[in-house]
């Protein structure tokens, strides 16, 4: 059975099997385990202390001439111990109360840091450092399992978990694609017009866009995305969300960029973007839509508004009552998270790359 451990009857067969000379891969094979877990359970758990012994009582290799675990001996039943000794719970939490990194990995959460996030930043920032290495399931199992360090505690549901919910559950699969008669979105304007360069996320400046609502649909804001880099734009729409307020601000957060990174914005088919020529025309930047119900052709996008959900979440937020200001200090936030994408770097790192590179 995979994954099962080795249970003190294999560890006699292994031993008997060892006895008789027989190689590591025909161990394998006759005990119906992959040659790595025996080879594995023998490095462990071998002996030099108890090998075959020739006439005169001293150790000798096994089998003749070999050398490498070959070398050693091997008992079943002090194997066992050694394994039920290693397996011993409770250990002493990673996470425990006091330590520093446990401090730290606090802080983070509080930041919204995932906690995959956190597991691969640490490392960077504390290179060679003992006691800054942690998994990420360390981290998933202090917050979630009981007598596991219990950081829930220490933490409002809605940053421990991005969805606020106690468990994960499946996520439903979308309705297939079809066109909807729009029109503003004529084929010239659908994304598989968009240029060839933005596919492959090499060329930096292709964007994506969409509105993130408040409670009961009665407001929204402005969420850019940066294909290429992740980097995260807000823009605030306290007077409501029509076509003619959208463009504004669209255009005003374009206005923060060098021309070179406006190459193309991607956006659904919803209304606020009917005026899209008038956008075009003051960056430059066109747009193209793309196909109803089709959540995945703006996937950087999607994730980022699953993101933003931590700081407005869609039951009780007022989207109205934040400023650009403030809309801005969240985007640096999250502009300032590790992303696996991007090789543990935040978005502001290599936005700022590109920066520099076209100063140069």
């Amino acid at each position: 059975m995979p994954g099962r451990r080795l249970d003190v009857g294999e560890r006699l067969q292994i031993e008997a099997l060892w006895r008789a000379g027989q190689e590591i891969p025909q161990i394998a094979v006759l005990t119906g385990r992959h040659r790595s877990t025996v080879w594995r359970e023998l490095q462990r758990n071998h002996s030099y202390r108890h090998g075959h012994k020739n006439p005169a009582g001293r150790s000798t290799a096994r089998p003749a001439g070999r050398g490498g675990l070959y070398r050693w001996g091997y008992l079943a039943g002090r194997a066992q111990e050694r394994a039920a000794a290693r397996a011993r719970r409770p250990k002493p939490a990673k996470l425990g109360p006091g330590t520093a990194l446990r401090a730290e990995v606090l802080q983070r959460l509080r930041q919204r840091h995932s906690p995959r996030q956190i597991a691969h930043g640490l490392p960077r920032e504390h290179p060679g450092a003992a006691g800054w290495a942690v998994s990420h399931e360390t981290i998933y199992q202090a917050i979630y399992v009981q007598g596991r360090g219990s950081l829930r505690a220490e933490l409002a549901d809605q940053v421990a978990l991005r969805s606020g919910r106690a468990h994960r559950r499946a996520r439903r699969i979308p309705g297939g694609a079809v066109r909807s008669a729009r029109a503003w979105a004529t084929p010239q304007f659908h994304l598989s017009a968009r240029p060839a360069e933005a596919a492959d996320r090499a060329v930096p400046g292709h964007w994506e866009g969409d509105l993130v609502i408040g409670a009961r649909g009665a407001s929204a804001i402005v969420t850019l995305v940066e294909r290429s880099t992740r980097y995260v734009m807000l823009g605030a729409l306290p007077g409501g969300r029509a076509s003619e307020a959208v463009i504004d601000v669209l255009s005003t957060l374009a206005q923060r960029l060098p021309q070179h990174l406006l190459r193309s914005l991607a956006w659904d088919l919803g209304p606020e973007l009917a005026g899209h020529a008038g956008f075009t025309v003051a960056t430059g930047c066109p747009v193209f839509f793309c196909d109803p119900h089709s959540p995945w052709q703006r996937g950087s996008n999607e994730n980022t508004n699953g993101l933003l959900r931590q700081y407005f979440p869609r039951s009780t937020t007022d989207l109205r009552t934040w400023t650009q200001e403030a809309l801005d200090d969240v985007a640096a936030e999250l502009n300032g998270r590790p992303r696996e994408t991007l090789g543990w770097h935040t978005p502001a790192e290599k936005l700022n790359e590109l920066l520099v590179a076209t100063a140069a």
